[in-house]
């Protein structure tokens, strides 16, 4: 199998998986809940055809997706393979009209209505794109992700600079170097970071070797390399590009291994004026057990901070969303949208898509008090509050009346236990940390313990509301907290 091609790896999980299903008798049921087609991959991810975005959603609600992962992670030994939906009538309809390849949008009316009366057939039509929608040369084979692009970021008060900054940085890449984007979560970061990657490789094409990564997934090749002795291709692929995005390097925490090469890594391409652009979700100084000349490193560039976007701002990005997805909505809502949230953009758009698919599947005018209806349970905070770890650990353990110490502890009684796993479940939901990352802030517990941790409440809020309810108001509380 070649490095980034995982179409045999997913054939032989949908095997496997179709096998047991057979065996058990349930045939029409594995053809119904797994109607994907494999596409195409990176990297880090499996793109699939599906039929509707209804059908991915319930796909991924009966954990079927899950599934799928766990298999290719048997296969492979990894967890860190991403599969990502393209909806079928998304596709035919791109191609029809000869516009951009869009990703996912919600089914009309008539596709819920034929969704409902008949079954998803199990053989695929491929689809073949149009030359217009082909990525460019300096797409193939890269991580990068097309819709971050600087046309689709809408800049305003709290990202205005770095916007300006990012641009520059992609019309001279090696000029403004390094540049490291750190801020909370959703707030923009890895699109513009990614952004940047876009457009110097529209620009430049294959003349740019560009690599976009996680840092996760940065020191999983790395320990890989020292596992299989292959130290010197590992330095080769990345001490030779042109462009560096790696994302997240709070993960790095701790890694001296990683920390020591890629400080090594560092040296060789800002010797070379390789462009290197980092992300961060707190001031660099701040990320605890980093060796002291790496920071340096790091922050001897430009580094920009991003902050939630202000109401103008969230409402240009409800507009431009839309008009992405050639959609509307009245004026009134959007305002609506626009004051109620005010935590970042992931969420704005979260509470958009969760308004407009209300509006696909449910045929009655929107109003605003449908709107206040839809949006009570997550976002009626007043204000965007504090999302931390600390104030997670806080919030919970008042709740139930421990110390945080005793909440982050080794006792097993189930008096520590259940609001424990609810701390982690909540930090993984609000927060972009890694399973090993909430580890690290849990008293050092390993990566597998937070999954199942995480798995554990997400299984028993599923049948029971009471549990939901709580958690719920306890997020509340968490975004209303001040520092």
């Amino acid at each position: 199998m070649s490095e980034q091609n995982y179409k045999e790896v997913w054939n032989e999980a949908i095997k496997q998986i179709h096998d047991e299903y057979k065996k058990n008798g349930q045939e029409s049921e594995f053809k119904l809940w797994f109607n994907m087609e494999y596409i195409e991959d990176d990297i880090n991810s499996i793109t699939v055809s599906v039929a509707s975005d209804f059908l991915w959603q319930s796909m991924v609600k009966k954990g079927n997706i899950k599934r799928i992962n766990e298999k290719i992670e048997q296969l492979i030994g990894s967890n860190t393979i991403e599969i990502k939906p393209l909806i079928r009538n998304s596709l035919i309809s791109s191609a029809d009209s000869g516009s951009s390849l869009q990703e996912p949008a919600s089914p009309s009316h008539s596709d819920a209505a034929n969704q409902k009366s008949t079954e998803p057939k199990y053989e695929f039509q491929h689809y073949e794109l149009k030359s217009a929608e082909r990525p460019a040369a300096g797409y193939k084979n890269n991580t990068l992700n097309e819709k971050y692009t600087f046309d689709s970021f809408i800049s305003g008060e709290g990202n205005s600079f770095a916007y300006n900054v990012a641009v520059s940085a992609s019309e001279n890449p090696g000029e403004r170097n390094p540049i490291l984007f750190y801020g909370g979560v959703g707030l923009g970061k890895t699109h513009l970071m990614q952004a940047i990657g876009n457009a110097i490789a529209n620009k430049y094409g294959s003349g740019k070797k560009i690599c976009y990564i996680q840092a996760e997934s940065f020191t999983n090749d790395f320990t890989n390399s020292l596992v299989t002795k292959t130290q010197s291709k590992f330095k080769s692929k990345y001490r030779n590009l042109d462009v560096l995005l790696l994302d997240d390097i709070h993960f790095l925490q701790g890694k001296e291994g990683t920390q020591d090469e890629l400080f090594y890594t560092f040296e060789a391409l800002h010797k070379n004026k390789a462009q290197m652009v980092f992300t961060c979700d707190r001031p660099i100084r701040e990320i605890q057990n980093m060796a002291d000349r790496l920071i340096s490193r790091l922050g001897s560039g430009m580094c920009l901070d991003l902050q939630p976007p202000n109401y103008e701002t969230r409402r240009a990005i409800l507009y431009k969303k839309l008009e992405i997805e050639k959609k509307s909505l009245p004026s009134e809502i959007i305002d609506y949208i626009s004051r109620t949230v005010e935590t970042n953009i992931r969420d704005l758009e979260s509470a958009l898509n969760k308004i407009l698919g209300y509006s696909e599947f449910i045929d009655s005018k929107l109003t605003i008090e449908t709107a206040q209806y839809l949006l009570k349970d997550i976002y009626s905070a007043p204000t965007a509050g504090n999302v931390s770890i600390g104030n997670i650990q806080k919030v919970v353990a008042d709740n139930y009346q421990i110390t945080v110490q005793e909440l982050k502890g080794k006792k097993r009684d189930k008096k520590y236990v259940v609001p424990r796993h609810i701390a982690l479940y909540i930090t993984r939901e609000l927060t972009e940390y890694t399973f090993t990352d909430i580890g690290n802030e849990f008293g050092g517990r390993d990566h597998s313990s937070i999954m199942h941790a995480y798995d554990n409440i997400s299984k028993k809020i599923e049948t029971d509301p009471s549990l939901r309810s709580k958690i719920n108001l306890m997020i509340k509380e968490i975004k209303e907290c001040k520092k």
